[in-house]
């Protein structure tokens, strides 16, 4: 790292990988229903872990704040959950949202719904692994637009899925050789990434994050980088903008300002 002037970051699910939506509904939702014995429920879970999780502002929430959401409603609305606060507590105090955060976490506490939220977790793992090869694969223009970007910009994968799971799946498609960091959900938060990656000696308008969540927009704000918006269920063409348009103008240094205010913009009123 640190060898050219640009740092291009990008996220993994939903916004450089096609999985995101595979993921939520064959095995995020799916497994919190079997987990939590939610059942008699499960359409209307379903449809609303979905809403969180793929298709509104939260889109791309860490798993265990997703899961947390899920259960407070899941109270309010269908039947008791169990040790809640435990989870809430530890979902907001946590500086590592991750499974070896939550290991730890059960060891100093033994807490009941901990151990649940891990059992799911790691059953979430395994049944991503599952998936079929066409269920996570790269969106369409995305090696284009890593080859190109290659040519004058470090690049890091910044995201919060679990470690292995990015490596297995970049791997898998070719996509490892354009990149010079993975910073997964072990690394910490995507804002905390970018900040350790910004050390690295690059302007901050030379650092540009590539994201399809809010929480990739305000990653971006908080460090004070620029933001390329992935528009969900317009991946394809949002790939081909940034190999044709926003990288030139970015490594031109003519991306800050008015272009970018529209690009967010357009991002904002697609998860509207």
């Amino acid at each position: 790292m640190g060898e050219k002037r640009y740092l291009i970051c990008v996220d993994s699910d939903g916004c450089a990988m096609d999985t995101m939506n595979s993921k939520h509904i064959r095995c995020f939702g799916p497994y919190m229903v079997r987990e939590w014995g939610l059942e008699n429920w499960e359409t209307s879970v379903l449809k609303r872990w979905n809403e969180v999780n793929l298709y509104t502002e939260t889109r791309g929430i860490n798993r265990f704040q997703g899961l947390y959401r899920a259960l407070k409603e899941v109270a309010e609305e269908y039947t008791p959950v169990d040790g809640l606060e435990e989870l809430g507590a530890w979902v907001e105090n946590t500086p590592e949202l991750s499974n070896a955060s939550l290991e730890r976490e059960i060891g100093r506490t033994g807490s009941f719904i901990l151990e649940k939220a891990l059992r799911w977790s790691k059953a979430v793992n395994e049944g991503v692994k599952a998936l079929e090869g066409e269920e996570r694969k790269p969106f369409s223009g995305v090696k284009e637009a890593l080859a190109y970007a290659r040519g004058f910009a470090d690049l890091a994968v910044v995201s919060s899925a679990d470690r292995q799971s990015v490596l297995d799946e970049w791997e898998e498609h070719g996509l490892m050789g354009y990149m010079d960091a993975v910073m997964a959900q072990d690394a910490g938060s995507k804002a905390h990434c970018i900040q350790e990656l910004a050390k690295e000696g690059y302007d901050r308008d030379k650092i540009l994050m590539v994201g399809d969540a809010l929480g990739d927009l305000k990653a971006a704000q908080e460090n004070g980088v620029l933001f390329y918006p992935i528009l969900a269920q317009r991946e394809a063409q949002s790939w081909e903008g940034f190999r044709k348009e926003a990288g030139p103008r970015f490594k031109d240094g003519d991306y800050k300002g008015q272009y970018q205010k529209e690009k967010v913009e357009a991002f904002l009123e697609n998860l509207r």
